[in-house]
């Protein structure tokens, strides 16, 4: 069975399995606060994987990739820029598997 899972990678670099929401929150706060960068990754054992990085001067990327290792990109990476609670927004629909909202927010393409 294809088991789904979530990783926070921490602006500091640690990696947090199945992150709680205060947990992203905290991870946001560091990051807004000038702390450098963190990435929520959501994906499944045998298949895609789904990525919203967010650095300190509010930069949003979002990927979709063909696999975990990042081997084929499904779309071109998306920006946009944003306010911290749009970022944690973002971040709980992609914890909570909602690729399709995430998809539809107002995103520049291009790298």
């Amino acid at each position: 069975m294809t088991q789904a899972w979530v990783v926070l990678s921490r602006p500091d670099r640690r990696d947090v399995s199945a992150p709680t929401e205060d947990q992203l929150a905290a991870a946001l706060a560091d990051v807004y606060g000038g702390n450098g960068s963190a990435t929520l990754k959501f994906g499944y054992d045998d298949g895609l994987m789904y990525q919203v990085e967010v650095g300190q001067d509010g930069a949003l990327r979002y990927e979709e990739w063909s696999d975990r290792d990042c081997e084929i990109a499904l779309a071109t990476p998306r920006h946009m820029s944003c306010k911290q609670e749009v970022a944690l927004q973002i971040w709980k629909w992609l914890a909570q598997r909602q690729v399709a909202k995430i998809r539809s927010q107002a995103w520049a393409s291009g790298d």
